[in-house]
């Protein structure tokens, strides 16, 4: 099986690469990281990310789990889709079909931003049981509902113009300004996440791929459909977030009265990036909490 060009100049370097496979589901090639033993576990980033997202805390939660992290179609090194199946129904049947393919039934899922959205959407769907759905700083519902439709708009113009992620990625490349972007989600990240984003806003497929996500991206039917959920909601949500405010996981927690908030004190969008530890010990007190493993072992620090 053939590797992009994008892997075979930055996988040498590639976070956890390790433990890196490529397969092929739904009709694209997948990059799809699996480490660790025991009940499975995956792990969905978010819009503009790939598994490098879970660069340290995939490897701390493969001590408790067989953990299954995939870069969504288009990031990363995962193949680009067709605008319309970057959609959400879209994305969460590829991943669906993904998860067929290499045998993992989930019993915990995690995501974080719009992966939270895509896996909420594969519960909803039925293509997933799994017992819990933690969210990290979950993007559920509508950005600025009376906005939205401007912005689904301009992202499927600019998506249409196969000259603007070229663009896009050409301008992109300085180091100050993936830099300021990412404080602009209310994180403060290390030099090597800086550079780990950097390297990916340099390849048009991914810019391409996150603005095919944004054109085609409707959380109203979400937001509507989110009190059939059937796992345990879990909202996660850093104070800092400048990305996805607070205030959207406390309307949910409003909407949703059996979900579970925890607000994280200190950190922004990329919280789990920032304090990797810290959001492992949450993930498996959850886990512990819905059975999926046992109890904090001795010594274990449970999450605040």
């Amino acid at each position: 099986m053939s590797v992009s060009r994008h892997w075979l100049r930055l996988g040498g370097s590639w976070p956890n690469r390790e433990y890196s496979r490529f397969v092929t589901a739904a009709g694209i090639q997948w990059h799809v990281q699996e480490l660790g033993s025991g009940p499975d576990l995956l792990l969905l980033h978010g819009t503009g990310a790939a598994t490098h997202s879970w660069a340290g805390l995939a490897p701390e939660l493969a001590a408790a789990f067989r953990v299954v992290a995939p870069d969504l179609p288009g990031h990363g090194f995962t193949d680009l889709v067709a605008g319309e199946n970057a959609s959400l129904p879209g994305m969460a049947a590829a991943t669906a079909a993904l998860l067929e393919e290499i045998g993992v039934r989930p019993q915990l899922v995690v995501g974080h931003s719009a992966g939270a959205a895509v896996l909420a959407r594969m519960c909803l769907d039925g293509a997933i049981q799994p017992a819990g759905l933690v969210s990290l700083n979950g993007a559920l519902l509508p950005f600025g509902r009376m906005a939205a439709p401007f912005f689904s708009g301009a992202a499927r113009l600019l998506a249409a113009m196969p000259a603007i992620p070229y663009l896009v990625a050409l301008h992109a490349t300085p180091r100050r300004t993936v830099e300021r972007l990412l404080r602009q989600t209310g994180s403060d990240v290390s030099p090597e996440v800086v550079e780990r984003y950097r390297s990916l806003v340099r390849a048009p497929k991914h810019v391409a791929a996150a603005l095919r996500m944004m054109a085609n991206w409707d959380l109203e039917g979400l937001a509507r459909e989110l009190p059939d959920l059937a796992p345990m909601l879990y909202l996660i949500a850093c104070a800092n977030d400048l990305a996805v405010p607070v205030a959207q996981a406390r309307e949910l927690a409003a909407r949703l009265p059996e979900a579970r908030l925890r607000l994280v004190p200190g950190l922004g969008h990329l919280g789990h990036e920032e304090d990797p530890a810290l959001f492992a010990g949450i993930v498996r007190e959850i886990a512990a909490e819905l059975g999926v493993i046992d109890g904090l072992e001795p010594g274990a620090t449970a999450a605040p």
